[in-house]
């Protein structure tokens, strides 16, 4: 009678083991089925046959996945070094066609590559070698790895940022067009997958200025004299100005009226933080140093000399006002003072002459030794 039990009890036990054991191969089974595909995974197989502008990738568990058509025909490039038994990644652009296979794209899979590189590049800030293809008034256009980015001029080095005095734009696409063909040492400072927009920039590869450390202490302030050269980085940008921190560690500002011969109003548009420029000591006093961009740029009122004259009738285009008058810039650089008392209030003057507008004036004054001029409003006819 025990033993019968017992056995009853064994037998049931083996039973009820063998269920769960059942059970749970049932769900590893499930556990290890693939999720579906959808239009837009990326996918990596074996190449398992290649015929007749078809190639047939092996893309376990989920079947068999072709390249064939248009995708083939954009893809012959990467696919010439490629042979039978090799791993390729491709992007899934049907499900399944009417053959039943899954059409994948080689040329997808690989702009997404691109796209993540690209990131990876702005995130590392990884300097790049890359030859110039073409340019236009505002800058550069260079191809990395197939697409087309864009070298604003703005971003330049100081070597390369095209010298002409006057700012004359088709003068500037002129030095532009020289660097076609060139290969300069880049970072990517933008990428954006979505508007398909890359932006390069020459001076973000690698600042030179070292920061102050203890292994970099400052160096003291009399090594520095007037007249010095520099090379600096831009530490920050305000209404006034700009911070720098030049070769030996020193800190020193570059006033607005110091930043360019032309007029300046926002300092802010034209630097900002990180920026490596060449400045000029102009001043040392009270233990700070005084420093200027423009001092480095041909001085336009020394070629104005020769070419004007107290009495010359010139045009020139309205560019400021101020408590005094109006400020009118005969050329880059070189503007002068028309007196308000010419209009007898400040609302005459700005409704006879308007900013960014050309007027006709005689030149009344003109020292150019102390870049001063005034000028006289040619009133038109009645």
């Amino acid at each position: 009678m025990t033993h019968s039990t017992s056995s009853v009890r064994a037998q049931s036990k083996n039973s009820a083991q063998a269920e769960t054991n059942k059970n749970s191969a049932m769900s590893a089974l499930i556990n290890n089925i693939p999720d579906s595909l959808t239009i837009g995974d990326t996918v990596e197989g074996s190449i398992v046959n290649i015929d007749r502008g078809r190639v047939y990738i092996d893309i376990h568990p989920y079947g068999t996945a072709i390249i064939y058509g248009r995708e083939y025909l954009s893809a012959r490039d990467m696919l010439k070094n490629l042979g039978i038994g090799d791993t390729i990644e491709a992007k899934v652009i049907m499900v399944e066609n009417k053959d039943g296979y899954i059409e994948v794209s080689l040329r997808e899979a690989r702009q997404k590559q691109i796209w993540n590189d690209a990131l990876k590049a702005v995130e590392e800030k990884t300097p790049l070698e890359i030859v110039v293809k073409d340019a236009n008034k505002g800058g550069l256009m260079v191809e990395w790895e197939g697409m087309t980015g864009f070298l604003p001029a703005s971003q330049l080095s100081a070597e390369n940022y095209p010298k002409v005095p006057d700012g004359d734009k088709d003068k500037i696409f002129i030095e532009l067009k020289n660097l076609i063909g060139k290969t300069l040492t880049l970072t990517m400072i933008t990428a954006d997958p979505q508007e398909g927009k890359i932006i390069f920039s020459e001076k973000s590869t690698g600042s030179t200025i070292k920061k102050p450390s203890q292994d970099n202490p400052i160096k003291p302030i009399d090594e520095y004299k007037v007249g010095d050269e520099l090379k600096g980085e831009i530490t920050g940008v305000t209404d006034f100005g700009a911070f720098v921190r030049v070769e030996g560690g020193m800190e020193g500002l570059v006033h607005i009226s110091e930043m360019d011969w032309g007029l300046v109003e926002n300092p802010k548009e034209l630097y900002k933080p990180g920026d490596e420029i060449d400045v000029k000591i102009i001043e040392i006093k009270d233990g700070k140093i005084s420093l200027s961009i423009k001092a480095l740029k041909e001085n336009p009122w020394e070629t104005a000399k020769d070419k004007y004259k107290t009495g010359d009738n010139v045009n020139a285009v309205i560019i400021k006002y101020n408590q005094h008058g109006a400020l009118a810039s005969i050329e880059e650089g070189v503007a002068g003072l028309v007196h308000i008392s010419e209009f007898g209030d400040e609302e005459k003057m700005k409704t006879e002459l308007k900013l960014g507008m050309p007027y006709e004036f005689t030149i009344s004054i003109f020292e150019p030794e102390n870049r001063k001029m005034t000028l006289v409003y040619k009133k038109k006819e009645e």
